[in-house]
């Protein structure tokens, strides 16, 4: 029988397997899914920087601050900014020095290869060094606009912040609503917002008394983009360097057209009242509705000017009835059994982390770190992180999203195969810090780093395991095979001890080595024998024999480095974990060998045990990162250490603080980190449904009769 016969024949016995195993589920107690959503509604009942909340699409989002819209960016812009932003919204500056991509290059000569051209911020050289900054900052994600509310005391004056009273605002997460009341000088405000699921709009009703006085204003402010590291859409400055006109379509709907250099857009405003439009200042604008008690406005951000005007019933009701499929949908999992006290924070981490990488991180492209929230790294993804902003989808049942945004590397492989070809190797090397175009961005960092390059593999994988078909097979095979092709041509040949070795020329996901001297760094080289092997295995399901040149390198790949019994950081990092190393921070990835990466047999899970040990007592974990505390459960899952993984999950650690809106904080320079949030999901996955060869209900879990975790929809992990 061939292969093919076979793979079919397996893959119709593992469905009726999984036929069997739907029919045992179907007849457990079903998971009060909205319960489970409801009782985690973020509640807001003071003026809080950090506790924006946000409305948004997976395409779209729009953060509000306690108005229930943007009124107050400004005071924001410290803590979680009030953005707007969208995938389509990109800004390029001027290149009025001519600067030439071909001047961000510079020749390495790694592993006896003389000739590999690498994109580095050149600080020797002041011309090339601002051509490095010219490219590694542009195109950037725009901030589009703020909308919010102009509101005058009885005196006249505009009120601030320190004006509004009795707060009492709620996220309705099953219904993506958010309802915001408070008081003006004892007379109350509420607003009720939504965004549309299908358009890049929000929409606002409005009720108060202050209406029908003329003391509540909608107002449209315009910022300009800063070029800088983070955007945080409060620049008023530079008003000559872009524009903004206004036109009023009827009296009910005006049209703001944008024109910065030569990028535009436009944005419209379509009130349930006749209106009047002001302009205030440059680039800002206000519109004061006629109406008595209320009114209801709905805004379209569009790379082109609208053809129909939207309404709030049309806002609402996309809103309600996507939300309500999303919970309704995928996976699901109930903490309310449990009577260890630390679970109600762990189901509101994952509840409010569902929301957000559904509104934030579901587009048809690899989004920044900070989402479509505000600018951080000039608004671009880093492409390492792509496996914690949308592994998670397939886990969790909702594989769709993934395949939205997995269609990138389609788009950005001629340019992933040149660069490949300029640093001497086969197929494609992936890009690092990049952007829609597929630009690589240079970095002195960035440009060496290699654990991105097998994430398409293990993704692909995921969407080949929830939808076994020979059409998936086809269509990822061109991206598996150049992605394997240059992982087999990248390792260095050490004839003498006949192996393969991983440097010296990477920086590892714990980016605080060397790349002149760092070689062997035990995450990449588990997880490039994995991928290989798995990239082996695509070629046999389409009845094609295994490649020679790959299997020379999985047959031969370095082992991981160890001393006493602990796995090194690095094989060039004999004093990883001494006293007196400058090695104990940054991403703990030795332990992603073995959590992140299945188990292959190639991880001796007893010196991984003795490895997570040294890691748990001497790391710096004041220096780490959201998604650090994942990666550790995940390891201490599959090590059979379920207490371990609820501690990692929860260590106070400032940079594992999760936000009243579910944002990961890290820094006051990063108050939001989405990989934190979607490492949370896909680490909760693995604690519940397991691994292939687990056969321990909920492994992740302590088995002490305090954790009665509930789940369904869930997938195992490899």
């Amino acid at each position: 029988m061939k292969k093919r016969n076979w793979i079919y024949l397996l893959t119709f016995v593992c469905g009726i397997m999984c036929s069997c195993k739907e029919k045992a589920e179907s007849l457990k107690e079903k998971i009060d899914r909205k319960a489970v959503v409801a009782r985690h509604n973020v509640k807001i009942t003071k003026v809080d920087t950090l506790g924006s909340l946000n409305v948004g699409n997976g395409e779209f989002a729009f953060t509000v601050d306690v108005t229930g819209l943007q009124s107050f960016p400004e005071y924001y812009q410290n803590g979680v900014p009030l953005g707007t932003q969208s995938e389509w919204g990109w800004h390029t500056f001027p290149n009025t020095e001519n600067y030439g991509f071909n001047e961000t290059l510079k020749g390495y000569n790694f592993n006896g290869n003389p000739d590999a051209l690498y994109a580095i911020q050149n600080r020797e050289d002041e011309r090339k060094n601002d051509a490095a900054d010219y490219f590694r900052a542009n195109p950037h994600r725009l901030q589009l606009g703020n909308v919010g509310l102009e509101i005058l005391k009885s005196d006249g004056t505009l009120a601030f912040p320190e004006d509004l009273k009795d707060i009492n605002q709620e996220l309705n997460l099953w219904e993506g609503k958010i309802e915001s009341q408070f008081n003006i000088e004892g007379i109350p405000v509420k607003v009720i917002t939504y965004g549309d699921s299908e358009k890049d709009a929000i929409a606002a009703k409005v009720e108060s008394p202050l209406v029908n006085e003329g003391r509540i204003k909608l107002k449209f402010r315009f910022p300009y983009p800063t070029n800088e590291f983070s955007d945080r859409g409060t620049n008023y400055e530079h008003n000559d360097l872009h524009e903004t006109t206004v036109k009023k379509e009827s009296d009910k709907s005006f049209t703001f057209s944008r024109k910065l250099d030569n990028d535009v857009y436009s944005v419209q405003a379509s009130l349930n009242a006749e209106g009047s439009v002001t302009e205030v200042a440059p680039h800002y604008f206000t519109i004061q509705p006629q109406a008595e008690d209320s009114f209801e406005v709905a805004v379209e951000f569009s790379s082109e000017e609208p053809k129909e005007t939207l309404n709030f019933t049309e806002v609402e009701t996309h809103s309600l009835a996507a939300w309500e499929t999303f919970w309704q949908s995928g996976g699901a999992v109930d903490f309310s059994e449990c009577t260890d006290p630390r679970a109600f924070e762990i189901e509101r981490r994952v509840v409010l982390s569902q929301y957000l990488t559904r509104s934030q991180c579901a587009g048809h492209y690899p989004v920044q770190e900070t989402g479509l929230t505000y600018n951080s790294w000039f608004g671009k993804p880093h492409m390492e992180m792509y496996w914690w902003h949308s592994a998670h989808y397939p886990l969790w049942g909702r594989t769709e999203f993934l395949e939205k945004s997995i269609g990138w590397y389609f788009d950005a492989y001629d340019k992933a195969k040149l660069i490949a070809e300029r640093q001497g190797y086969k197929g494609v090397r992936w890009q690092k810090m990049t952007d829609h175009n597929a630009d690589e961005a240079p970095s002195n960092v960035g440009s060496f780093l290699i654990w991105q390059q097998p994430h398409v593999i293990y993704l692909a994988e995921l969407i080949y395991r929830n939808n076994p078909t020979n059409e998936n097979l086809e269509k990822y095979q061109k991206l598996i095979f150049s992605t394997a092709d240059f992982m087999a041509s990248y390792p260095n040949y050490d004839k003498e001890n006949d192996r393969y070795i991983l440097g010296k020329g990477v920086i590892p996901a714990q980016e605080c080595f060397n790349k002149m001297e760092t070689y062997n760094p035990p995450f990449e080289l588990s997880y490039w024998k994995w991928a290989l092997e798995k990239a082996q295995q695509w070629r046999e399901r389409l009845d094609m024999g295994r490649d020679p040149e790959w299997q020379k390198v999985i047959d031969k790949l370095s082992p991981l480095a160890q001393s006493e019994d602990v796995y090194l950081a690095a094989e060039s990092v004999p004093n990883s974990y001494s006293a007196t190393s400058e090695h104990t921070i940054d991403h703990p990835a030795v332990l992603g060998a073995l959590g992140f990466v299945p188990d292959t047999g190639f991880v001796d899970a007893s010196i991984m045990n003795k490895t997570f040990d040294m890691v748990d007592d001497v790391w710096h974990w004041d220096h780490t990162w959201g998604w650090d505390f994942p990666l550790e459960a995940m390891t201490a899952t599959r090590l059979n250490r379920p207490e371990d993984a609820i501690k990692a999950l929860l260590r106070d650690e400032v940079t594992n603080t999760y936000l009243p809106g579910g944002h990961n904080y890290q820094t006051p320079r990063l108050t939001l980190y989405l990989p934190g949030n979607g490492g949370v999901l896909s680490a909760v996955a693995l604690m519940c449904a397991g691994y292939d060869g687990n056969t321990v209900e909920n492994p992740g879990f302590p088995k002490n009769g305090k954790w009665n975790v509930k789940w369904e929809g869930l997938q195992p992990m490899f």
